[in-house]
């Protein structure tokens, strides 16, 4: 099954190329026919005032979503966030307010279904390498440590796989909570 549903998916891949992502109006027609989104764009908050934050991670998010929405609203909307993610939108960290209010419009547009990812430690796999130069530097040097994290605390830590299969087995099997911890995502990649 593995292998017939890689070759259904690099059928299915086409390359989509858009520069703002504000606005998806002009190539709203190209967004039509979908059964899900994977949105895993972001940007580390460090350095970033609010509002830089907030554009990247808010507007980018709620653009595309809303157009998904007009189109079709039986997608299944799978958002990347992060563990320390605050729901209250009250909480002192700036990245977890703004990640918030991003999980929570996500969570009441009304989407098929929609779920937030929150994976805390990922072991990247594949050769995956981290654009923030700090977490590639702690993967470099201190995977080691991830790794007794992971022997210490199996359900605490994913892999890069873990975390696709999770959003891939999503669109067809559900979860029974709308938010994904690392343990949610271990139990739905298997």
């Amino acid at each position: 099954m593995g292998e017939n549903l890689r070759v259904y998916l690099i059928k299915k891949l086409k390359e989509l190329i858009h520069n703002d992502f504000t606005d998806f109006s002009k190539v709203k027609d190209q967004l039509s026919d979908y059964d899900a989104c994977f949105f895993a764009l972001g940007i580390s908050a460090a350095g970033l005032s609010e509002e830089q934050y907030k554009r990247i991670t808010y507007d980018f998010t709620m653009a595309l979503a809303k157009t998904l929405f007009q189109l079709n609203r039986q997608i299944t909307f799978n958002y990347v966030s992060g563990v320390g993610t605050d729901s209250s939108e009250k909480g002192r960290m700036m990245w977890a307010r703004v990640k918030g209010k991003t999980e929570n419009d996500l969570l009441q547009m009304g989407f098929k279904q929609t779920f937030m990812f929150r994976p805390g430690m990922i072991i990247p796999l594949r050769g995956i390498k981290s654009r923030t130069k700090s977490y590639q530097f702690m993967y470099d040097y201190f995977m080691w440590l991830v790794k007794i994290v992971k022997a210490v605390s199996p359900n605490s830590v994913v892999s890069t796989t873990q975390i696709g299969l999770a959003m891939i087995n999503s669109i067809s099997k559900g979860f029974p909570k709308p938010v994904l911890h690392p343990k949610d995502i271990i139990t739905l990649s298997k």
